[in-house]
Formats: structure tokens, sequence, C-alpha cells
């Protein structure tokens, strides 16, 4: 989902009842007349994001956390000069960015500068904190070239996917900007990434580790699954050495913002409004559902238990897992 400028806040609702008396005076409210507080939607994500960082680094300390979008998260007021909000950014170990100078409005075209100007105002806050990595949709040596010099000259690191499904290991370039030997073991050193989270050009789990082992890539970022089959912890292990030698992160995907169908914990009575986390179907993106993520039981399906999406990630050996649909806070404070 994409970062906009300008989104509609949630109002507190006050609830006020007056009764009139035969000489029209008004009564006093009731005792159980009672403010009505509205929901702090981004709030409740911080918390989401907070918690399930807090969960996963408990269990390994080095596990790193990386938003996708919904940048705004990280100052009180969501404006880039806006106080920084310490406890979510303590939280993190990077964040991530899509269509900042490709792919906004169409892909392989540049994002409008007033948006890449917004967004780069966030960005840049927490730049030297934290690591910013940059997805564009764009393809042609020309655009990718510049994608990635545009990124790196901003102190971030990209990925130009000349395929929005994400489903490729992209022909150009040959090996990756920035490519190094290095051994790669905290997000912070990282120079560049692969982001393919959708394997279905891969017949098998062993095409797509055969595959990705040949490139140089310092962070892979990838589904846990390839046809509904979890990767093993042994396979992932696999993953992580680089083609010239070097050590490597993986990372996972995991979308917290909304319900897929396509998932393990998905249940076929499921429908919108059962659970009553369910709210909406994402017309973008059929299967995909808006939820209430601040709901309790949406929280448990995604960590805090053994039986929790985050926990199959730790056992799976994955380095950290990134988040999507943070910005789901903009459907709620839009509807």
């Amino acid at each position: 989902m994409k970062t906009r400028k300008q989104v509609l806040f949630a109002l507190p609702m006050l609830l006020s009842i007056l009764s009139c008396s035969k000489t029209e005076t008004t009564s006093p409210a009731e005792p159980d007349q009672q403010k009505v507080t509205a929901t702090d939607y981004r709030q409740e994500m911080r918390n989401f994001v907070i918690g399930i960082s807090q969960y996963a680094k408990a269990k390994n300390s080095q596990f790193a956390i990386i938003p996708q979008n919904g940048i705004e998260l990280i100052t009180s007021n969501g404006e880039s000069d806006g106080t920084l909000v310490q406890a979510y950014v303590n939280a993190i170990d990077g964040v991530g960015q899509e269509d900042l100078f490709f792919g906004y409005d169409e892909d392989n075209q540049p994002t409008p500068s007033a948006d890449n100007l917004y967004i780069r105002e966030f960005l840049n806050r927490i730049k030297t904190a934290k690591k910013v990595m940059v997805t564009d949709y764009c393809s042609g040596k020309t655009n990718m070239d510049k994608s990635y010099s545009s990124n790196n000259s901003n102190g971030y690191i990209s990925f130009a996917a000349d395929q929005r499904d994400l489903n490729n290991i992209p022909a150009y370039p040959a090996q990756p900007y920035g490519v190094n030997t290095n051994n790669i073991t905290s997000l912070s050193q990282a120079k560049n990434f692969l982001y393919l989270i959708n394997p279905e050009k891969f017949s098998s789990k062993k095409q797509f580790i055969d595959s990705v082992k040949t490139k140089n890539y310092d962070v892979i970022l990838m589904d846990l699954f390839l046809n509904d089959v979890a990767f093993t912890a042994t396979e992932i292990d696999q993953l992580k050495t680089k083609a010239n030698g070097g050590k490597r992160l993986v990372i996972c995907y995991m979308s917290i913002g909304e319900a897929e169908d396509y998932r393990y914990y998905w249940q076929s009575t499921w429908r919108v409004g059962n659970p009553p986390f369910i709210v909406a179907e994402n017309p973008d993106w059929p299967g995909n559902y808006k939820v209430q993520y601040w709901n309790a039981d949406w929280k448990s399906i995604i960590y805090g238990n053994d039986a929790s999406y985050t926990k199959k990630l730790i056992d799976s050996h994955f380095d950290g897992a990134y988040l999507d649909i943070i910005d789901g806070f903009e459907y709620f404070e839009n509807n």
C-alpha cells in the first residue's frame, strides 16, 4: 500500500444525551453517559509492532523487525518534523519503503517529486540509526540504474523490482548493487537485498534454494512457504551464505495488517465479520482482508505463543520479519 500525504485523523466522538423537563430546563447527564473514546489506530499499530518485536527478541535478541510503509508512525503527530516516537523506533531495526523513486502511480514511471520528497523527509529522520530498505518498481537498465543510484545517494539500500509480483530474480544487474564479500551479521551492515516473496515460478523448494544460492545479495526477503509447504530450518540455513562465500541474512515477509485466505491459519468458515476482526476484503488484492489488528485474537495468530506466525519464523531460523500492511491504519481512519 502506498504512503499518502493526506490522511484523515480519527476524531473522538462525544455522546451526550439531553433530556428536557416540563419547565424546559436541562437535567444533568446520567452517570453512565460516558465519553466515547475513538481508537487511536496509529498507536494501535505501533503497539502491535512493538509487541511482535518484544516477543521475537525475547526468543532471539538478534531477530530483526522491519515494518514496510506507514512511515508516518515514527512521529507522534504524523508529520516529518514531529517528535519521534522513541518506543516504536527502538523496537525496529529498519524500515521498508515501496515506490520511492519509481512506481508510486504506475510501475516504471518516476514517483512524483512532491510524494518522493514527502516520504524522504520521514526516512531521513531515522536513516542514521535504522536501515532504510527501498523497493522501486521499474525495469530496463536506465530506470533501474537511476533507482539504485538515487537511493544510494540518499543513504538507502534498495531493490529495483522489474515485476510488481516480486516473483523473480531480475537478470539485471548481473551482480547486486554494492556487491561485497563481507559477512553480514546484522541489518545495519547490509548494502543490498533481494525481494522475492512470490515463488510461483519455482517448481520446488530445491529449485528456489539453488537459484538463490547463486546470488550475492546481502539480505534475502522471502516467504515462509512455497506451495503451502513451509521451509525448514535446515533449508533456510542453506540460504545464509552468498555465492562468494560471505554470510547473509534471510528475513521473512509477514503481513500483519491483513489476513490472507491462502495462509495456514485461515479457516474455511471465515468471512467478513466472522471472526469479528475480519472487516473487509481488499478490492485490489482478492483474498486479502482488512483486519482489526488491535484485536487480541488476531494478535495471538501473529505472535505471543508457540503456534503463532512469528514463532514459526523463529523456529525456521529466519533472521527477522519484514512486516507488511503497516499502513493499515489509513483504512480505518478513512472509514
